[in-house]
């Protein structure tokens, strides 16, 4: 069974109370949680630290847990919500979905779970990149870069274009090379997930502030799987205003 999990919490620095923005008539979570239903998962379970998110994804059918108000991370706040629906143990696949990208694809959401059909193959942990298609993107350190070995495995995620390539001016990289930026969607197997709840902040992941360098440098394995689909995080008021564009609203 394919279980999916979105963190949603209500405190924002740039955009208090994100889960509950109005999107069209609807509120961000509700669309995220849609979205989510039309993937294959068995169960789309919203992990919040907020009684009203609860109470609001409850109002409109949507399962919910209420979670511990400080996590260090995501990742915690996952564990501790499987643990709350009592850690089933037909559950062999843990999808995290982002609780602010309310266009996301179930097809992306597949093709992550599609990874773990095969217990003798499934990957530690899996997540998705996308082709950069932009000097704009590529330079943004609010887009991480990925580079993976070939079998597709995640070698390193930077806030940094990789590779560097010498020799050439920087406007010229796009051009010679088929860079990958990293899309904030995972999907882990159970025992997986509560391993790297105990795993203590490493120096890579403080120096670039990005949590998945922590499982590289414990040894864990990150299968990568390309996708040409957008994502579209709302992370500001201007944000949820372009999908209210997008919306038709």
């Amino acid at each position: 069974m394919v279980l999916g999990l979105i963190p949603a919490r209500f405190a924002s620095t740039r955009l208090p109370g994100k889960p509950l923005v109005d999107l069209g008539g609807q509120s961000m979570i509700q669309r995220v949680v849609a979205q989510a239903q039309q993937a294959n998962l068995a169960r789309v379970v919203v992990a919040t630290d907020d009684e009203r998110i609860l109470r609001h994804v409850q109002e409109f059918g949507g399962e919910a847990v209420l979670t511990h108000p400080h996590h260090p991370s995501g990742t915690d706040r996952l564990w501790e919500a499987f643990q709350l629906l009592g850690s089933p143990a037909d559950v062999h696949c843990i999808v995290n979905i982002q609780g602010d990208e309310p266009f996301i694809n179930p097809a992306q959401i597949n093709a992550l779970a599609d990874l773990f059909a095969d217990p003798a193959t499934a990957p530690d942990i899996a997540t998705l990149v996308k082709p950069v298609l932009t000097e704009e993107e590529l330079f943004s350190p609010h887009l991480p870069k990925v580079v993976l070995n070939q079998l597709g495995h995640a070698l390193y995620f930077s806030r940094h274009p990789l590779p560097y390539q010498r020799g050439r001016e920087p406007h010229e990289w796009l051009a010679h090379h088929h860079y990958l930026r990293h899309l904030g969607l995972y999907a882990y197997k159970p025992s997986v997930l509560e391993q790297l709840t105990r795993l203590p902040v490493s120096p890579l992941e403080a120096a670039e502030s990005l949590e998945q360098l922590r499982w590289l440098e414990a040894g864990f394995r990150i299968q990568c799987a390309e996708t040409e689909l957008e994502a579209f995080g709302i992370d500001t008021p201007e944000d949820a205003e372009r999908a209210r564009v997008r919306l038709g609203h």
